[in-house]
């Protein structure tokens, strides 16, 4: 079956950004948290532990979301992932203490985002060809960074009417819905699809700036993860996560604290724009610059950024280092899934872009708490900064050295780029 004119990858497309646009609370913690510290007295670093929680969670679940996507379809799983957010939000607003939400914030919610962010973007990916490859991921995971947009100034507004715990009650039942409905849309291309061809020069390209494996070989998860690519690719994602999210998590208070900014939750929501715009442009970028040079020049922003940020102490200044950090934290959430189809493959994409994504649940976990015990200890954040910076310093020497791993095996057909061969397709997905 070939594709023809609409591409219905599309509708999966969208309906995978929406429920990413749901499962993004977790980068609008910064209201919640510190609605903790006004309203119930929590310390900083007590905010943080459910957030920290819920990032491993949700980083860990993905591995087993991942495989359960490649072995029985993307629905099944976003289903299973709207039941968690509807109980864990719930649950969440009739236990509101530190191991309240520890449990049902950090682990069950965490689990709802982990399954059912890792079952979209594979799904998207496998109806396109590999130069809408970025383009599609970056689309898809937009929503998470997107949605603090939205969730933030609603969370505020319902914390204006309603205790903390009705909040809570109220999301978890609208979350719930949602993402049930937009499960039904989410599918995996059926047997026999065929994927757009792509041109013989702009596929040799391609291959040469990215330096992919993708038409030569298919990695199992075992295999992904003995190579040395592999391994840098996830201590670059770890590093680029904890500057990230040290910074998201705590948002509010740093606006607050650090520039008088009242209304806080306009900090979240510039960073929300930010990270939704790197997301896209990073990854349609990505798709014809290349990969690690992108990557390259998003650390090397953050460098600079980092190295200043505790000098940004007017709303303008912060805003626009927020910008900064929102678009390159972003661009990276599109690089890697790219990145990890090129390198390593179609087949088993769930799986190891679930393995690879338990480095943004390390990173997620020491960011945020390190942030926290530093502002509990020296009242400011600027050793955060500090030690943030030269995280991305390291990841950006790692990008410069990072390639894709040579081929474990030679290609089926061995003319890909024959002078009488016009077009080369890629493979053909499967169904679940």
């Amino acid at each position: 079956m070939r594709n023809k004119g609409f591409e219905p990858g599309w509708v999966v497309t969208l309906a995978g950004l929406g429920v990413n646009l749901v499962l993004g609370m977790l980068y609008a913690w910064s209201v919640i948290s510190a609605a903790l510290i006004d309203q119930l007295g929590w310390s900083a670093t007590a905010t943080q532990i459910p957030y920290m929680v819920a990032c491993a969670v949700f980083a860990l679940s993905m591995v087993p979301g991942g495989r359960l996507q490649d072995q029985y379809g993307p629905r099944p799983v976003i289903m299973a992932a709207a039941g968690l957010a509807g109980v864990g939000f719930l649950m969440s607003g009739l236990m509101l203490t530190p191991a309240g939400l520890t449990v049902f914030f950090g682990i069950v919610f965490g689990m709802a985002m982990g399954m059912g962010y890792a079952a979209p973007t594979p799904a998207a990916v496998k109806w396109f060809s590999q130069e809408k490859r970025g383009l599609v991921s970056g689309i898809v995971v937009s929503g998470f960074g997107l949605a603090p947009l939205y969730i933030a100034p609603l969370t505020t507004y319902l914390l204006s009417l309603y205790a903390l715990s009705t909040v809570f009650m109220i999301m978890g039942a609208g979350f719930f819905l949602i993402i049930m409905v937009l499960a039904q849309l989410i599918r995996n291309p059926p047997k026999g699809y065929e994927i757009k061809p792509v041109k013989v020069d702009q596929l040799k390209n391609d291959l040469k700036e990215r330096e992919a494996g993708l038409y030569k070989v298919e990695y199992d998860w075992y295999e992904a993860y003995a190579t040395t690519a592999f391994k840098r690719l996830w201590i670059m994602f770890c590093f680029g996560t904890f500057a990230g999210l040290l910074l998201i998590g705590q948002l509010a208070k740093i606006g607050f604290e650090q520039a008088g900014v009242q209304n806080a939750y306009m900090l979240v929501g510039i960073y929300a724009v930010f990270n939704c715009t790197g997301r896209i442009l990073c990854g349609v970028i990505s798709d014809r610059w290349g990969r690690m040079k992108t990557l390259l020049s998003m650390f090397v922003l953050q460098v600079v950024v980092y190295i200043l940020f505790s000098q940004l102490t007017t709303s303008l200044s912060l805003a626009a280092g927020v910008s900064v950090v929102g678009f390159t934290f972003g661009g990276m959430l599109s690089i890697f899934p790219a990145t990890t189809a090129d390198y390593f493959g179609m087949k088993n994409f769930g799986v190891n872009y679930g393995m690879m994504l338990t480095a943004w649940g390390v990173g997620g976990v020491f960011g945020p708490l390190m942030g926290g015990i530093v502002r509990d200890v020296t009242g400011t954040y600027a050793i955060g900064y500090a030690v943030s910076a030269v995280l991305s310093a390291v990841g950006a020497f790692m990008a410069l050295k990072t390639k894709a791993p040579k081929v474990r095996a030679a290609p089926e057909k061995k003319d890909y780029f024959g002078a009488s061969q016009e077009t080369v397709s890629t493979p053909a997905a499967s169904d679940a």
